[in-house]
């Protein structure tokens, strides 16, 4: 079982910058990050990490943004290049822990910190301008590959080569790749009330995918 051991291989951070990107266009992201080698956790989020557009990322719901490295070698094939460390933004770029297998409400204790999963990753346009590829965001959004993000359960210094460990599994075992496709790409309503039901999802999801049941539920009627 070690070799399937969760490990994390980049701990980043970064506050928000200029990003230039296409012809001499420019905005303010947080995407950037720094790879650190220990970083305090707090509720709210990791020291020296922030973003840059409050409403679509952070918050409570989203204090930690994770992603699993075994994705990077797909995207860099279809890309023909090599991405930068941290390519989407997250703080943790992790190993072992694809979105078939992490679950909603699994609960994680990394370091000194304890994290629970929240929601899947909803990719935006900046990364396809901070790595400079036009399909990036369209491929990620496909397959489901988004990575996803934790809410702090308990605050703690992280470190580099801090053990990952998983204390709780989530009863309803709804994986993020599940509920991403079902968020992108599914009509079906009574999957998005499954997902719905599960108490530890992201509070911004659960009102979306509520409008959207409704919306489903009014047109059956009609």
């Amino acid at each position: 079982m070690e070799n399937n051991r969760a490990t994390i291989h980049t701990l980043a951070v970064g506050m928000p910058k200029e990003l230039h990107y296409g012809n001499g266009r420019s905005m303010i992201s947080g995407i950037e990050k720094q790879q650190v080698p220990n970083v305090y956790l707090a509720s709210s989020g990791f020291e020296g990490d922030d973003v840059a557009d409050k409403k679509h990322h952070g918050g409570p719901d989203r204090a930690v943004c994770l992603y699993p490295l075994e994705h990077y070698a797909q995207w860099e094939q279809e890309l023909g290049k090599t991405l930068p460390i941290a390519a989407f933004g997250e703080n943790l770029t992790v190993t072992n822990m694809k979105e078939a297998d992490v679950c909603i409400g699994d609960i994680y204790k990394i370091g000194d910190a304890v994290i629970q999963i929240t929601q899947g990753r909803v990719p935006c346009s900046t990364i396809d301008k901070y790595t400079e590829a036009t399909t990036l965001l369209k491929r990620l959004i496909e397959t489901g590959y988004t990575g996803y993000l934790a809410r702090v359960l308990e605050e703690g210094t992280i470190y580099a080569d801090s053990k990952i460990e998983l204390l709780e599994k989530d009863s309803a075992q709804i994986s993020i790749l599940y509920c991403n496709e079902v968020y992108f790409q599914n009509k079906d309503a009574d999957a998005m009330q499954r997902i719905h039901a599960v108490d530890a999802l992201a509070e911004e999801w659960k009102q979306k995918l509520e409008k959207r049941i409704q919306v489903l539920h009014s047109r059956a009627v009609k």
